[in-house]
């Protein structure tokens, strides 16, 4: 997978990288269950948990750490 950027729904981030589902409920983000995450975006998400553009870059960096792509 490419490095992950916010355009990414989640269905494909944990698809992908099942262990960055802890990351995510760090930031209130159970996406796991959730009917929405296999067409929704990880911004899109974000911003209807009320998280504004520089709580998704921060995520989204810690994400590219935990698969090593930064």
């Amino acid at each position: 997978m490419a490095k992950i950027t916010k355009d990414i729904t989640f269905g494909e981030l944990l698809s992908e990288h099942p262990d960055a589902a802890p990351i995510l409920g760090n930031y209130g983000l159970h996406c796991i269950g959730c009917r929405l995450s296999i067409s929704e975006t990880i911004e899109q998400g974000m911003k209807a948990h009320g998280m504004d553009d520089s709580a998704i870059a921060k995520l989204i960096d810690e994400l590219n750490q935990k698969v090593g792509k930064n």
